[in-house]
């Protein structure tokens, strides 16, 4: 879950991280008077939970009140990765001497936490690594393992810093690890953390991922008017009611809606969908025994959704019963009607008594099951997958 760039300096502020003091705004008219206030010139970002901001143009300096109110209003009309720019943050543009790169993440191969140093900052740090491995610094540290001050002058020191500047340096990446221990974080950096022309280093950028399962630790975090959000980009509306309803779900970029079963079978249906050539629109997942009315809901997400032309339903009973899932499925077409073909393929636990009880549906009210195929065992998924995705094709 990954905080805005404000956010996450009004964090770095307040566990002494020097950072830029900035206002956020939501209007051109808020930008010239934030500007204003701060002194010319200043630099307006584009607040959006994705990276590449400035090569999309969402980072640009401004050296008066026609240029803020200009280049303000271009970055507002910016959709960047498909993320809507509606936010802004007025800072002082700073003269900058030096550039570093300061993380802290988690080796999840060896079950570690690391604490990363590139000499090289404000580029991205994944090419680096793939280009120039030898670059980037690491201290690895036990899960519990504390740091301590000649952990972060070690990592000053192979940064080729000295002096002054080993002293400014070294603490902050104290204070940087212990926020992400603090914040039960996933990934926090500073990038690019700066050397102005007076001297002093800031964090010019922040980028903090949560643990949005540590949030309830965390009453800091919402007490910011926080919720939970996705690492790049905030819920879509069928996300949010997704989760009012409290369905694991998340949108994708394609026009298959999946209609699983449990979250491993959902895996293993996109993972069929994408092998014959379609593209899913979602991730779904029922949970362990779903009732029918839960059932019923989780399809109407899939038929509300003007991107998704057909659905596919691939449901394995275990835990979670077929009989159900068919009582769910006939109570959503009888509530709320189908707009777009479906395919099922029910196997497991009580398959057949799911069949018989669609057959006996469809018999009573033939027209509500014009759009639907269902199958049972005797069908193989990869049939069912290709099928759903001819049908996406020609729809």
């Amino acid at each position: 879950m990954r905080l805005y760039e404000h956010e996450g300096k009004t964090f770095f502020a307040k566990n002494k991280i020097p950072t830029s003091q900035g206002k956020v705004v939501t209007t051109t008219e808020d930008a010239v008077a934030a500007a204003s206030e701060i002194g010319f010139p200043v630099v307006i970002k584009a607040q959006v939970l994705t990276g590449g901001r400035g090569k999309a143009g969402g980072v640009k300096i401004a050296n008066n009140e026609s240029e803020v109110a200009a280049l303000s209003s271009q970055i507002l009309s910016l959709s960047i990765k498909g993320y809507p720019v509606q936010k802004l943050l007025i800072e002082p543009a700073l003269q900058i001497e030096r550039e570093i790169y300061l993380g802290v993440t988690i080796d999840r191969a060896n079950y570690k936490l690391v604490l990363i140093g590139c000499a090289e900052g404000g580029v991205e740090i994944e090419e680096t690594a793939k280009k120039a491995p030898e670059k980037i610094i690491k201290i690895p540290f036990e899960i519990d393992a504390p740091i301590y001050s000649y952990h972060g002058i070690e990592m000053a020191k192979k940064l080729g810093l000295s002096g002054s500047d080993l002293k400014d340096v070294a603490p902050i990446a104290v204070r940087l690890f212990n926020l992400f221990k603090k914040l039960d974080c996933k990934v926090a950096e500073i990038n690019p953390l700066v050397k102005t022309k007076n001297g002093k280093w800031l964090a010019a950028d922040a980028r903090i991922a949560l643990d949005d399962d540590a949030l309830f630790r965390h009453p800091e975090v919402t007490e910011m008017g926080i919720t939970v959000r996705h690492e790049e980009g905030e819920l879509t509306d069928r996300e949010k009611k997704a989760r009012d309803w409290g369905i694991p779900y998340v949108d994708l970029d394609g026009d298959i809606g999946m209609f699983p079963g449990g979250a491993g079978f959902g895996i293993v249906g996109n993972d069929f969908i994408h092998h014959y050539g379609g593209k899913p629109a979602n991730f779904m997942d029922s949970g362990g025994g779903p009732s029918p009315e839960r059932i019923a809901k989780m399809l109407v997400l899939l038929d509300e959704n003007p991107q998704v032309k057909v659905i596919f339903g691939a449901r394995f009973g275990g835990i979670s019963r077929c009989d159900d899932f068919a009582k769910g499925v006939i109570q959503f077409l009888r509530e709320h009607g189908l707009s777009k073909p479906m395919v099922v393929r029910m196997t497991g636990n009580k398959w057949e008594e799911g069949l018989k009880i669609f057959e006996q549906a469809k018999a009573e009210t033939p027209d509500l099951f014009k759009r639907i195929e269902f199958h049972g065992i005797e069908t193989p998924i990869e049939d069912i997958s290709q099928r759903a995705v001819a049908l996406a094709k020609n729809a």
